[in-house]
């Protein structure tokens, strides 16, 4: 089966409240009315866990972006907890590799005293050290980004990564899991497809059910620096047809969920700057570096968070900079510049050429380099 990823709904894991379901229900009136100033609640946190990594992967847009590395506050995290019997997700992903932060499994363990369902991204090499986490505070789902088939393409792409491990501590967690006859954590694999890995897509999704993962995300590679230009799909329809077509057969054959971007030239946003977009109503965005950023593809950032001060969310939530974005994002005459050419997986046009190529384009976040955490001298 074939699907496209989510742009309004969000992974269904275990039952909501009845307090979740009504902020949901809420929140979809709203972002279906365009309300600038909202009622509802968030129905996703999204925690920006650190911009620092323990790979150097080729295509990363941290290669072409200067900064000092920054982790997520644990007194601020602690702040959101009232919030987690209220939202549906929270998600522990940004920039850069949230299984690194020292607090990553008290993290999973605060979230789990609450409603929320838990959800990250990672690339995989911490997944030994977290595997215990994964089951005792019962990990609703999580994605492992793989960039081929073998460990030569693989770790080619993903400098300082280990495929083999990898597929060893996943066939251990759902071995685990099976034992358990436990429905999570529902794992999928990510995939960043371009010229030099297209090819081993077929093989990833044999892999996927050998080791037993329920789904295969492919998106393609967005180039922000000429060094990897040559391996932009952009223009290259026939071949990301042919293989996307041989995919589709094999996960339908193996019962792999194929979540697939469009093929450029066939995007339902025709001649949109971008799709629809429902993130600044959705989700709440907080960066490693304190910033409120309406999501993480996007160098726009609204104001710092004020840990100090502990403002009262919904003044945030409906903060000048949030009613101001949620009335243009969609208004192509006058949306911000980034959001003018999107790059972001879910929701840019794909029949554009700015989607796969940002080349000399403001891109990433103006990180602070003097900045080393949450909470100082914020403007909320």
């Amino acid at each position: 089966m074939i699907i496209r990823a989510k742009t309004k709904t969000l992974f269904s894991g275990k039952e909501l409240s009845e307090r979740q379901k009504k902020n949901t229900e809420l929140n979809m009136c709203e972002l279906e009315a365009k309300a600038e100033i909202l009622e509802s609640y968030p129905r996703r946190l999204v925690f920006e866990l650190t911009n620092a990594c323990n790979l150097n992967c080729i295509m990363c847009g941290r290669n072409a972006a200067k900064f000092k590395p920054t982790a997520f506050d644990m007194e601020v995290f602690r702040s959101f907890e009232p919030m987690m019997d209220i939202v549906e997700e929270v998600t522990l992903m940004g920039w850069g590799e949230p299984t690194i932060h020292p607090h990553f499994i008290e993290m999973l363990e605060i979230i789990h005293r609450h409603g929320a369902r838990k959800y990250f991204c990672t690339n995989g090499m911490n997944l030994k050290q977290i595997k215990k986490a994964l089951f005792d505070y019962e990990v609703d789902v999580f994605a492992v980004s793989v960039d081929g088939a073998t460990k030569e393409t693989n770790n080619r792409i993903r400098k300082g990564s280990d495929l083999d491990m990898i597929v060893r501590d996943l066939k251990e967690i759902e071995r685990e899991k099976k034992e358990q006859c436990l429905s999570y954590p529902y794992i999928n694999f990510v995939f960043c497809a371009m010229k030099s890995n297209l090819h081993e897509l077929p093989d990833l999704i044999r892999l996927a059910a050998d080791i037993g993962i329920e789904e295969v995300k492919v998106v393609y590679l967005t180039v922000f620096g000429d060094d990897i230009l040559n391996e932009s799909l952009w223009g290259q329809e026939e071949e990301v047809r042919s293989v996307f077509g041989e995919a589709a057969q094999i996960g339908e054959e193996l019962g792999i969920l194929l979540k697939l971007p469009y093929i450029s030239g066939e995007d339902e946003a025709t001649e949109k700057l971008h799709k629809e977009c429902y993130v600044s109503w959705r989700d709440f965005f907080l960066g490693s570096d304190g910033y409120v950023r309406p999501c993480m593809s996007t160098p726009v950032q609204f104001f710092r968070y004020d840990v100090k001060n502990r403002p009262e969310f919904m003044s945030v939530w409906n903060a000048p900079e949030y009613q101001k974005y949620r009335s243009i994002v969609n208004d192509p005459e006058k949306m911000e510049n980034p959001c003018r050419r999107c790059y972001q997986s879910s929701y840019c046009n794909w029949n554009k050429k700015e989607s796969f190529i940002q080349i000399g384009e403001n891109f990433s976040p103006e990180w602070e380099s003097e900045n080393k955490g949450l909470g100082r001298e914020g403007s909320l």
